[in-house]
């Protein structure tokens, strides 16, 4: 028996070993496409190693964030069943690479959030060259590492460690803004904090409102198109906000003059233009969504299960969108300093911006679907299920804090990591289950108090009938009876207890968010940039000692 077991052991590790192998194998197969692609496009232009190599990078950077950053998107919604593993792929996949692809933008920034002074490199374009790819391989390394732990950690953050280590490695730390360091500091709080409020508010409405009301029909057909319409509200808004800011001015242009002259010519778009756009479809999903209930009658049982399902559609579509303006902002990370490189080799001088030439676009948007495609499904599954358990009513509830939290923040100024800020909504849900389940148990908690209070003072009593009959001198033979049954009743009595006390102790413990995940993700959000950074700045030394 035990020898099929080893041999069943060694079966499954031949073929996850196979597999990983396979997954390694696609994986270099298209990190040395782009290498190919680059030398092959490059080779009249002095330094295309750096380039190249560079490229490399970059690749394996978006390889990365597919696999790390992409979670947040969809995990909640594969953990709550509402997408396969494979559908939930899929979906990300193809919007982070339309997001990147179609709303990425022509111009990016070389130093993300302005970390540190690139006037400080001054005319040595080769060293500005070496701290970007430094910083690229840092911040892909540190992703791969936290990857591998299934620790989901933000990419901006790991960039901006990457950068700001190889920036201190070449001109020393005065070249960091720390007040920036200080905002990204301070993201570390408000992200989680603030995702986790608005998840477990949402949450708790959606139970008043449906779950824990006695004709949940009634109260879903109500109320569902409600929630729906504002998350239709706030992801119209989010999408605008963010997801289309980098092509804002084509867009105004293109409806100015083809459609009506009715959008304010401005580089970003303004909050008022994007409210208005996500209200005006809002009003037009609440309708849509009740005439769906009301006339295909979906609700059939008055249970939490059959109102769940509601919240299926919403949230597939939640994922969609939240990849799509994944692609269009984070792909940056990938190919800002990619883009800066490219810049300085062919210009051969240091810009706070550069154009994105196609292929280095392509390099993110591919690269982002390869990762998830590859090691995305660790992650997920870390963000969908080992964290807390979750349905569609609470993933439902995560997806629409991620929009709202970064509307509410963009329009505070608060730095905010969306990361941190889905994770945070896991954390919220998780814990209000806790506390309204602690609440709804406090009476039958308090009540099985008191009933091993009682029986403790029965075996008490038993004890003490028990010693005044063993110390009686002349006993009868009812006295013997007695004696023996009472030891029985203790003995039966005791057992009880115990059981009892371990009832109480695990009604008292229940836990519905994992401890020692959340500690090992807070501690990898913490050393992110550090780590990052420190990683950089060795990987800077050993390539000026290499070429310099």
């Amino acid at each position: 028996m035990e020898i099929e077991t080893l041999k069943k052991m060694e079966k499954k590790a031949r073929k996850a070993s196979s597999g990983d192998f396979v997954k390694i194998g696609i994986a270099i197969v298209f990190m040395a496409m782009v290498l190919l692609y680059s030398f092959s496009t490059s080779g009249n232009i002095p330094n295309n190693t750096f380039l190249a190599i560079a490229a490399l990078f970059g690749a394996y950077m978006a390889m990365n964030i597919g696999a790390n950053d992409v979670a947040n998107n969809v995990g909640p919604a594969v953990g709550s069943k509402a997408l396969t593993m494979g559908g939930a792929i899929a979906i990300a996949a193809v919007f982070e690479a339309a997001g990147a692809l179609i709303a990425g933008g022509d111009v990016v920034k070389t130093i993300k959030k302005g970390i540190i002074d690139i006037s400080a490199f001054g005319n040595h374009t080769d060293m500005f060259i070496w701290a970007m790819m430094a910083a690229l391989l840092a911040a892909a390394l540190w992703l791969n590492f936290a990857t591998y732990f299934k620790a989901p950690v933000s990419t901006t953050h790991s960039i901006v460690g990457g950068v700001m280590g190889a920036g201190i490695a070449a001109a020393g730390f005065s070249i960091v803004s720390w007040t920036t360091m200080g905002k990204i500091a301070a993201s570390w709080i408000v992200s989680p904090l603030l995702g986790g409020l608005i998840a477990a508010g949402f949450l708790f409405a959606i139970k008043k409102t449906i779950v824990f009301k006695e004709d949940k029909i009634k109260a879903a057909k109500k109320w569902v198109p409600v929630y729906v319409a504002v998350m239709a509200w706030a992801f119209v808004t989010y999408l605008v906000l963010k997801g289309l800011k980098k092509v804002w001015p084509s867009i105004v242009t293109f409806v100015n003059e083809n459609i009506f002259a009715i959008l304010p010519i401005t580089k970003k778009p303004p909050f008022l233009v994007a409210f208005s756009v996500g209200l005006i479809l809002a009003f037009i999903i609440y309708f849509a969504v009740k005439r769906s209930i009301s006339k295909n009658g979906k609700i059939t049982a008055n249970d939490r299960s059959n109102i769940n399902t509601l919240f299926t559609i919403p949230l597939i579509f939640a994922a969609a969108l939240l990849s799509f303006a994944h692609g269009a902002n984070d792909v940056a990370n990938a190919i800002g300093p990619l883009a800066a490189i490219s810049d300085a080799v062919t210009s051969g001088g240091i810009s706070a911006k550069a154009g994105i030439p196609i292929w280095v676009m392509a390099v993110g948007a591919l690269g982002i679907s390869v990762g998830l495609a590859l090691y995305g499904p660790k992650l997920i599954k870390t963000v969908g299920s080992e964290i807390t358990e979750l349905d569609q009513i609470r993933a439902f509830s995560i997806a629409i804090a991620a929009a709202i939290t970064v509307i509410i923040a963009s329009q505070l100024g608060l730095p905010v990591s969306s990361t941190h800020i889905a994770v945070g909504g896991v954390f919220g849900v998780g814990f209000l289950r806790e506390w309204l389940d602690t609440t709804d148990e406090a009476s039958v908690i308090a009540q099985r108090e008191e009933k091993i209070a009682q029986e403790e003072k029965t075996i008490a009593a038993y004890h003490h009938e028990l010693e005044n009959l063993e110390q009686k001198k002349k006993k009868e033979k009812a006295d013997y009876k007695r004696i023996v049954s009472l030891y029985k009743l203790i003995d039966d009595l005791e057992d009880k207890i115990k059981n009892d006390k371990k009832v109480l102790k695990s009604a008292l413990k229940t836990k519905y968010v994992k401890r020692d995940a959340v500690k090992k993700i807070i501690a990898a959000w913490i050393i992110t940039v550090p780590a990052a950074a420190l990683l950089s700045a060795m990987i800077y030394f050993m390539i000026k000692g290499m070429v310099g």
